[in-house]
């Protein structure tokens, strides 16, 4: 994972009480069998957040998705979503869990979703497939 996008994800941690979930989706290469994530969109004005909720609008994240992927070809593409929760070490509710398996299940390429869920200390990952089993790692956010 890009630097660019740990500094993202420090920028939007919920370090406080003021703050509310953030989020966006990440753009990266695939590389069988690996991904390698080279940036993550940062909320948008049409995104909704409050402290215990972020619902991302296609708006402004689709149109730069669609821009990294022209400008490399068709080598840049969605891997995956990310967010933020008020916790040091993260864990998905149900419905994000729930969300991720719709992705990925509209996802053309059948791929699984990366889906990162940023906390104050963390990281929770899961790559998630359309039938819902997912590999979990978990890391430190420095």
């Amino acid at each position: 994972m890009q630097d660019v996008v740990l500094e993202v994800f420090a920028k939007h941690a919920q370090t406080n009480i003021f703050m509310p979930e953030s989020g966006g989706i990440l753009l990266g290469y695939v590389r069988e069998p690996h991904l390698e994530v080279l940036e993550a969109t940062e909320p948008t004005r049409w995104d909704k957040r409050l402290r215990y909720f972020f619902d991302r609008s296609a708006q402004g994240h689709h149109d730069l998705a669609q821009r990294r992927s022209t400008e490399s070809g068709g080598l840049v593409r969605y891997l995956g979503e990310w967010h933020t929760h008020p916790e040091d070490y993260p864990s998905p509710s149900f419905v994000d869990k729930s969300g991720w398996i719709n992705l990925a299940n509209k996802r053309q390429d059948e791929r699984p979703v990366l889906a990162i869920i940023v906390g104050r200390k963390g990281l929770h990952v899961e790559l998630i497939n359309r039938e819902g089993n997912a590999m979990v790692m978990h890391g430190e956010l420095e």
